[in-house]
């Protein structure tokens, strides 16, 4: 993907991709696609070698990014984050766009599940997404504009065999994101869930599951940068005619 720059840095409002991974995955592809636009793009994840990969993908292609190691479900951190982001420098202004895509999943017997197992992933795919909330409405009412973009998943809305602590978790981030919006939506605050109802064409489910991805076959998987342009295209609506909720599966998907 080629990049395009705008002339002033000044001018430029900062982005955040919150939870990014693997170069071929959908917190990658969400910076890709927001330095492309024009944006600094401050990636954020655990793992250093990751998330400089990412910047340095972008820098090549002639984006501007940076990087912030942190843990999403550290209070500390999250703010520190913040800080970052909201620091007019050479880089740009402050950040007007913020991409929560931090989460994990994987089938569990409920029988066996330990308790700090369990806690894990609400910690993950839901109590990070509030410290997060809750930092960016901190930020962005003063400033009266911002939005805050949410990765949800099938298990949001409905509870699969084997997914308890997935489906409560991400149910719980669906509902902090519909809080939100009621609450920040008036404040001039964009707050959007996404459902991503489907598995996503990248690193993890071609090499954790290649059975799934054989036999969905052509175009059975999302393809993270269509799901990336559906992420800026929320951030560009008008204000009149907001989404707060949007599905996106691939054509072939039951549901």
């Amino acid at each position: 993907m080629s990049i395009v720059k705008e002339t002033h840095a000044s001018d430029r409002p900062k982005a955040v991709v919150i939870g990014v991974g693997p170069e071929q995955g959908l917190g990658a592809g969400l910076s890709r696609r927001f330095a492309a636009e024009g944006r600094h793009v401050v990636i954020a994840g655990r793992t250093e070698a990751k998330i400089e990969r990412v910047r340095e993908s972008i820098v090549e292609a002639g984006g501007s990014a940076s990087t912030v190691v942190m843990d999403v479900t550290n209070e500390a951190d999250v703010i520190r984050l913040f800080d970052v982001a909201m620091q007019a420098d050479e880089h740009g202004g402050s950040a007007d766009l913020i991409a929560y895509n931090a989460g994990n999943n994987q089938p569990l017997d409920l029988r066996t599940m330990e308790a700090d197992v369990f806690e894990s992933f609400w910690r993950l795919n839901c109590f990070g997404g509030f410290l997060v909330g809750r930092e960016a409405a901190r930020r962005f009412v003063p400033l009266g504009r911002g939005s805050i973009l949410f990765s949800g998943a099938t298990g949001a809305l409905r509870g699969l065999p084997n997914f308890a602590h997935f489906a409560s978790s991400k149910a719980g981030l669906r509902m902090l994101a519909q809080s939100m919006a009621r609450e920040f939506g008036p404040l001039g605050l964009h707050v959007a869930h996404v459902v991503i109802d489907g598995g996503i064409d990248g690193e993890r489910v071609h090499t954790r599951f290649t059975e799934h991805v054989e036999r969905k076959g052509l175009d059975g998987l999302l393809d993270i940068d269509a799901i990336a342009d559906a992420f800026w295209s929320l951030h560009r609506q008008h204000r009149s005619a907001w989404t707060h909720e949007l599905d996106l599966r691939p054509f072939k998907e039951a549901f």
